[in-house]
């Protein structure tokens, strides 16, 4: 039977799945649609479809998300499937709830392009970290990106890419500009959403001192610390490196005291993405004591 850590994670991850989706519907409708920006995947077909024929974008999406979804099943597993129905579900179904959106919208290119990606990256990187996808071409570039290597973000840029091309003869040049910019948009934030970076920070410290360092580090911020034994390139002298990860207002109230108590140490703070290990977020890692 499943844990209830386990259970706690999933019902998280179909959470993720359940809010992504629908942000990816609302941006369509919102952004998307009313200033013509066919930005890739299924969704920009049926915004393609839409100007030629008038036919409604939420049955366009479930009918060609139909085939694409069975590709998904057999290439990327039953887990995957389960999920990625939800998703492809909740799409079309929050576009259709949402039609009243569309006389609302932003009808501007560029503000439709910038903020409709920001919206609609969220709404994929959530769905992604979820584990699913929100079907159509979404799973075409978690197709790609298990096979070819690459991030969510770019795998998703290559595919939306062919359908943009497309939208250039429907439109305008022009538009199909502003779809660029805003796939570009979508591919980073989707990225940003995954990794999670956000306040944490690596610290990196050298230091003649490490038992007084990592005295402070325990005793001011409470972080585990990583030492790693280094030596000066020139000097050769040995020299302890030390790692930690904290967040952003321990990092600052950490600076004040090494500052005052070790001011010889040679201290870096860099921004952190998420490291996967154990099970745990980054700061989760470092904050178990070694």
């Amino acid at each position: 039977m499943m844990n209830q850590q386990t259970f706690k994670q999933t019902s998280l991850n179909y959470g993720y799945i359940v809010v992504g989706a629908a942000l990816v519907g609302i941006a369509y409708n919102l952004f998307l649609l009313p200033a013509q920006l066919a930005a890739g995947g299924v969704s920009g077909i049926s915004t393609i479809l839409y100007e030629l024929y008038g036919t409604k974008p939420a049955l366009v999406q479930a009918i060609i998300n139909l085939p694409l979804f069975i590709v998904g099943f057999l290439t990327l597993g039953k887990d995957f499937s389960v999920k990625s129905l939800i998703g492809t579900m909740m799409v079309p179904l929050t576009i259709f709830l949402t039609e009243g959106l569309v006389a609302k919208g932003s009808h501007d290119a560029f503000l439709s392009s910038i903020y409709g990606g920001i919206v609609l990256g969220v709404g994929l990187g959530l769905v992604y970290r979820g584990g699913g996808s929100t079907g159509g071409t979404a799973a075409l570039a978690q197709i790609l990106k298990k096979y070819a290597n690459i991030s969510s973000g770019f795998s998703q840029l290559i595919v939306d890419g062919f359908v943009v091309v497309a939208s250039a003869f429907v439109f305008s040049f022009e538009l199909a500009l502003y779809a660029l910019i805003s796939i570009f948009v979508t591919s980073k934030v989707i990225d940003f959403v995954q990794l999670q970076t956000g306040d944490n920070k690596l610290v990196f410290i050298i230091t003649n001192n490490e038992e007084r360092v990592t005295s402070l580090i325990y005793e001011h911020v409470n972080r585990g610390v990583t030492q790693v034994q280094s030596f000066g390139a020139f000097s050769k002298r040995e020299r302890a490196l030390l790692l930690c990860v904290m967040e952003q207002r321990e990092a600052i109230y950490f600076k004040q005291i090494i500052s005052t108590e070790e001011p010889d140490s040679f201290v870096i703070f860099l921004n952190a993405s998420e490291i996967l290990g154990r099970g745990f977020s980054m700061a989760k890692v470092y904050g178990n004591k070694k």
